[in-house]
């Protein structure tokens, strides 16, 4: 019998492997995605506006725990930041869902290529608004993640600029709360009123000076949320409410799942409550069991052709999966991270190009674009903290 000494050093030796793996895997994927990137518009190419915010996001996080990237999300940043307001899409964004309940994003003909306009002041909040207000939000949170690798004030105080503008139409249907997932389309959903949350929780845990203004609105937010019945019989979160503010029973996406808990864990953060955690984990553990299967992989119900926006939810998802388990650590929230990374690598990737598809248990879906890529890029980086 081995010693346990040596026993402890293989298991050592072991962990140390697996570790240098998983950040070879997102130094790769890392590497693929930015094939797509192009310098011009700040975005990347196959994919939308708001997917752009998602791939810096998980760059942003990759950089948070990995210095070797730094520089390289640094000048991406500042890319983006320069030139994305020229392509900003607000004039002909569409949002719609079809009768299957598949969430539908429109851009103007000829996007973003076709459409570079005199390059708009970066710092002016509007410059990022389209007319949808989750597209904001996700740009805002794009910015802190952003803030939270370089600490740079004018990325963070470009986050408060657009949650301000968003916070504007707070409150105008369904017992006054809400907000619109456009601001022509009077539709209050779930995914814009969380990213509401999450951003307002987020911004209490960096902006000193206004700590208390945000916990405010991030627990108003999340009271009206809780009381609306868009959290169902289940534990899980339906798309959104009908005209008379009831759930609509649309599907339950892994985003809806996703963005709350990391909400959540923020706002506990900035101002510990325990029910925050507890309502975190009940939505968490009732989505695991809605969207995994048996070998703990993530799915959404419209794979493999979750085109064109439903290809970005699984990773945001993972990612405020990852938030809250770092807040509540939970073995089977590892076990779900661990289990998406390892299938994504194995079965989800095209070994002659390293682009990531839709369906993380495999097997690989052509083609890939840069939303599903950073998506399951997603899983990667989170692997790498747990």
């Amino acid at each position: 019998m081995a010693p346990k000494s040596s026993s402890l050093a293989s298991a050592v030796l072991l962990l140390i492997a697996e570790a240098t793996a998983q950040v070879s895997n997102a130094h790769v994927a890392f590497t693929t995605l930015q094939e797509w990137y192009n310098p011009s518009t700040g975005l990347w190419d196959t994919a939308g506006w708001w997917n752009g915010a998602n791939s810096m996001t998980v760059i942003a996080d990759l950089a948070a725990v990995d210095a070797s990237i730094v520089q390289d999300a640094i000048q991406i940043f500042e890319t983006t930041f320069s030139v994305a307001p020229s392509v900003n899409p607000s004039a002909g964004i569409e949002k719609n869902i079809t009768a299957h309940g598949i969430m539908q994003t429109t851009y103007p003909a000829g996007w973003p290529d076709d459409t570079i306009v005199a390059t708009a002041d970066p710092t002016n909040s509007t410059s990022w608004l389209d007319g949808a207000n989750d597209d904001a939000e996700w740009w805002g949170l794009a910015w802190i993640a952003a803030y939270d690798v370089t600490g740079n004030e004018t990325y963070l105080n470009l986050a408060e600029g657009i949650f301000n503008q968003i916070a504007s139409g707070w409150g105008t249907n369904c017992g006054n709360g809400g907000i619109y997932w456009e601001t022509t389309n009077h539709y209050v959903n779930a995914i814009a009123s969380e990213l509401f949350i999450s951003l307002a929780a987020h911004l209490a845990n960096r902006v000193s000076d206004s700590a208390s203004t945000y916990i405010a609105w991030a627990e108003e937010a999340w009271n009206w949320f809780a009381a609306t019945g868009m959290i169902n019989s289940e534990g899980t979160i339906n798309d959104g409410l009908t005209s008379d503010c009831v759930n609509n029973g649309q599907p339950v996406w892994s985003y809806n799942q996703g963005v709350i808990l990391g909400g959540l864990a923020e706002l506990n953060r900035a101002s510990p409550n325990q029910s925050y955690i507890h309502s975190a984990n009940t939505i968490a553990q009732a989505a695991i069991a809605a969207l995994a299967d048996s070998d703990h992989v993530i799915h959404d119900t419209c794979e493999p052709n979750c085109a064109p926006d439903a290809t970005q939810f699984k990773g945001i998802f993972i990612r405020n999966l990852l938030l809250l388990h770092r807040a509540s650590p939970h073995d089977l929230y590892r076990e779900v991270i661990e289990a998406c990374a390892t299938s994504i690598w194995a079965n989800d990737r095209d070994t002659s190009t390293n682009q990531l598809s839709i369906d993380w248990a495999g097997p690989y879906v052509s083609s890939a674009n840069s939303s599903t890529h950073s998506s399951a890029m997603d899983a990667l980086v989170a692997v790498i903290s747990v």
